[in-house]
C-alpha cells in the first residue's frame, strides 16, 4: 500500500513541553527521514473519566475501529464501481469539502458535534452507531440497485444470448408466421451441424406439416432459428414425435439438442417488452446517480467519524500509557516503506532512554491501551489505512 494510503497515529509523551516535543520531532524526521510528512494530530481536551472506564473502553476500541475503516472502506469501493461501470470520474473523494488525505492531517475536532465534555462511551458510542445506520442504509441501496441490474441483465441476455435462450420476438417479423383457424407455426432453434438433418427430417415427424414451409430466420455462432408450419391440432405431437421415433440419430438430435419453441407474434406484447426495458434502463440510470452521490456524501460523514474515533483512541490509550494528568504530544506520520524502521528509531529516541530500554528488554508487554497492535513500541502508535 502506497505511503500516501497508510498514516501512523502516534503520540508520545510530554517530558518538558508539547512544543519543544513537536520541535525536537521536526528537526529529527526532517534532518534523518526527509521524505516522511509529519503534522500534529488534535485529540481536543476531552473527558478523562475513571481509569476503570478508560479500561473498559480500551477493550472495545480496536473492533470498533476495524468496523468503522470497513464501512469506510466498503462505501469507497462501491463509488469505484460505480464510477467505473459509468465510465465518468468524479475525481478525488473529498471530507467536508476538502480531500481526504487533507482532512486527516488538518484535522480538528468538531465540538458541535461530539461535545468534549461528554463522557467518551458515549461519544464512542454515537459513532459506531451512526456507522451502523449507514452501513444498513448501504446494504438496502445497494440491495435495491442490484436487483434493478439483474433484471435489467435478464433481459439483455434474453436479448443478445444465443437462440436457445434468448427472446425471440425481435427476430420474427409478422409475415415470417401463420396463425389461422388450422394453421400454426412452431419455431425451431437447431444447432448449425444439424441443420441438414432438420431440413431432410422435419416433414416427416409428424402428419399434417406444411411441405417446405420451413424457413431459416436467424443464426448465430451455435444455432439457426427455423419456422415450421403445421396443422394446429398436431402441434403436440410434433414436438414430441422425436422422443417416439425408433430411430437413433433422429432420436439423439430430436431430444438432445432441438427445441421447438411456440411462438405468437404479438405487436403489443412486443411494444411493452421494449417499454418495459427503457423503464429499467431509465431506473438504472436513476439509482446508479442517486446511489454515486449518496455513497461520496456518506462516505465524507463516515470517514469524519472515523477520524473522531481515532482521536478518541490516541486520547485513551495516551492516557492509559502515560498516566494523568494528560501530558502527550499526537502527530500523523506517513513514512514510505523504506523509511519506516528510521521513523521508528527517531520516535523511539523521543520517549527518552529509560522507557525505551525497558520496552526493548521485556519479551512480552501487556500494557492497558496497545489495542492489539502487531508490535509493541515505547509508544501509542496504530496505523490507519484510507484505502
Amino acid at each position: 500500500m502506497a505511503a500516501g494510503n497508510r498514516y501512523w497515529v502516534v503520540s508520545l509523551p510530554v517530558q518538558t513541553s508539547a512544543a519543544s516535543l513537536w520541535s525536537r520531532l521536526q528537526d529529527a524526521v526532517s534532518k534523518h527521514s526527509f521524505d516522511t510528512p509529519l503534522y500534529r494530530f488534535n485529540t481536543a481536551d476531552l473527558r478523562v473519566g475513571t481509569l476503570d472506564s478508560l479500561l473498559s473502553l480500551s477493550d472495545d476500541l480496536v473492533k470498533s475501529n476495524s468496523f468503522i475503516e470497513g464501512v469506510s472502506h466498503k462505501i469507497r469501493r462501491q463509488i469505484e464501481d460505480l464510477e467505473r461501470v459509468s465510465g465518468v470520474y468524479g475525481g478525488a473523494l473529498t471530507v467536508e469539502g476538502v480531500p481526504v488525505d487533507s482532512f486527516l492531517t488538518r484535522f480538528v475536532w468538531d465540538e458541535a458535534r461530539y461535545p468534549t465534555m461528554s463522557p467518551l462511551k458515549e461519544i464512542v458510542d454515537s459513532i459506531h452507531s451512526q456507522v451502523v445506520k449507514i452501513e444498513d442504509d448501504l446494504k438496502v441501496r445497494v440491495g435495491e440497485y442490484n436487483n434493478v441490474r439483474s433484471q435489467l441483465n435478464t433481459i439483455n441476455r434474453k436479448q443478445s444470448g444465443s437462440l436457445a435462450v434468448r427472446d425471440l420476438s425481435g427476430l420474427v417479423k409478422p409475415e415470417d408466421t401463420i396463425t389461422s383457424e388450422h394453421l400454426v407455426t412452431l419455431l425451431a432453434v437447431v444447432p448449425k451441424y444439424f441443420q441438414k438433418d432438420w431440413l431432410s427430417s422435419y416433414e416427416t415427424l409428424t402428419t399434417y406439416v406444411v411441405p417446405r414451409s420451413s424457413k431459416k430466420l436467424h443464426e448465430d455462432n451455435e444455432y439457426a432459428l427455423y419456422t415450421v408450419t403445421l396443422f394446429g391440432r398436431v402441434a403436440d405431437n410434433f414436438k414430441t414425435s422425436a422422443r417416439e421415433r425408433g430411430f437413433q440419430v433422429a432420436f439423439f438430435f430430436m431430444s438432445t439438442f432441438l427445441q421447438i419453441r411456440d411462438f405468437e407474434y404479438s405487436p403489443e406484447a412486443q411494444q411493452s417488452r421494449q417499454q418495459e426495458l427503457e423503464k429499467l434502463v431509465q431506473d438504472q440510470e436513476n439509482m446508479k446517480s442517486s446511489l454515486l452521490q449518496w455513497c461520496c456524501s456518506s462516505y465524507g460523514e463516515v470517514f469524519s467519524s472515523w477520524m473522531h474515533f481515532c482521536a478518541v483512541r490516541v486520547f485513551a490509550e495516551s492516557i492509559l500509557r502515560y498516566g494523568l494528568p494528560p501530558s502527550f504530544l499526537s502527530v500523523v506520520l506517513a513514512p514510505p516503506v523504506k523509511s519506516e524502521k528510521k521513523v521508528r528509531s527517531i520516535l523511539e529516541q523521543m520517549c527518552g532512554n529509560t522507557n525505551s530500554i525497558f520496552w526493548k528488554s521485556t519479551d512480552e508487554v501487556n500494557v492497558p491501551g496497545i489495542g492489539g497492535e502487531a508490535e509493541a513500541y515505547p509508544y501509542v502508535s496504530f496505523t490507519i489505512n484510507i484505502i
